[in-house]
């Protein structure tokens, strides 16, 4: 199940950051982060698994649930808390199969129509987006904007709905209002490395005031 106290879902990225997953997860939790996904295109399956396991000993020691991005088998080898997949990666009905009832599961969506058919799959929670224009994704999605959220909102009902994309302390609380229950959130917090813990304060301290 996707926690229902959680407005902030940071993801982290090595690249962008230049830190390990694991520190990110560090610094991060400091700011009061306690969902994160760990999510990794480059390294290869060896390196991200060492990354994941230390990643994983700071989350455990910290109280953070870790989900892992697209890599169903890596989460299932280190006992992550869930997977989130997407459009073309394995099955959310199958990662369900093999994680169990108690794992999280969410699936990514661009449109109204592909999270109408995700809200009818056992998955914990819906991401849509690109909400807004991003620099994280090679080839990303057509942009789905404000409008388009509240769209996606109307036609899925109440399952967990998480904005991603291009999503900054600035028009963070806009996405809530529009309704997400949380907003997923890269470059924003781990572009400046030095600025992780502040920004995930301030990303959270500003999330707190949308009713």
């Amino acid at each position: 199940m996707f926690p229902d106290d959680v407005r902030l879902y940071p993801l982290t990225d090595v690249r962008l950051s230049g830190l390990s997953h694991a520190e990110q997860v560090a610094r991060l939790s400091d700011g009061g982060a306690r969902l994160i996904q760990l999510r990794e295109k480059y390294l290869s399956p060896r390196e991200f698994y060492d990354q994941a396991i230390e990643a994983m000993r700071v989350a455990r020691s910290r109280g953070v649930r870790i989900i892992i991005n697209d890599r169903v088998d890596l989460a299932m080898a280190i006992e992550a808390d869930g997977v989130h997949v997407g459009q073309n990666d394995f099955p959310p009905q199958a990662a369900r199969r093999l994680l169990g009832d108690g794992a999280i599961i969410g699936f990514s969506t661009h449109n109204v129509e592909q999270a109408v058919e995700a809200a009818k799959m056992n998955v914990d929670y819906i991401a849509i987006g690109p909400i807004f224009s991003t620099s994280t994704k090679d080839n990303p999605d057509p942009i789905v904007g404000l409008a388009g959220l509240k769209r996606v909102r109307e036609a899925v009902g109440k399952i967990p709905l998480v904005a991603i994309g291009g999503i900054t302390s600035e028009n963070a609380s806009q996405v809530i209002e529009a309704g997400a229950d949380a907003v997923a959130v890269v470059s924003a917090l781990v572009l400046s490395p030095g600025e992780i813990t502040a920004q995930t304060k301030r990303f959270i301290s500003q999330l707190s005031l949308v009713n």
